[in-house]
């Protein structure tokens, strides 16, 4: 009886495309849902003598889950790369690739500041 399991970069098993695009689509919607609380949550803070709101943890909490969608895609992304259509690849890429591009780019400014 064959295996359902693919050896890494062959053949990636059936349904690995969907799961891939499907994981990638909510970590960009959820990446996008933590950008109204942060809004929200920086300019209660700045306005506000108030420091506690209930905006940045939720914003925190959007974005903590969506990198763990993001790196939930990112894996059989690269385990099946040379196996998987260019679009799913890329799909399967591109939030974490946007994440660390974010992430670097907010320490060089920090750096710099």
């Amino acid at each position: 009886m064959p295996s359902e399991a693919a050896s890494p970069g062959g053949a990636p098993p059936y349904g690995t495309g969907q799961r891939i695009r499907t994981r990638a689509i909510w970590a960009v919607a959820l990446f996008a849902a933590s950008l109204p609380p942060a809004f929200i949550g920086l300019g209660i803070a700045t306005a506000t003598d108030d420091q506690t709101n209930l905006a940045m943890p939720l914003a925190f909490i959007f974005w903590g889950v969506g990198l763990l969608f993001a790196l939930w895609a990112a894996i059989p992304t690269l385990r099946y790369w040379d196996g998987l259509p260019g679009q799913i690849r890329w799909l399967g890429a591109a939030p974490l690739l946007s994440v660390s591009l974010f992430l670097s780019a907010a320490m060089v400014i920090a750096l710099f500041a």
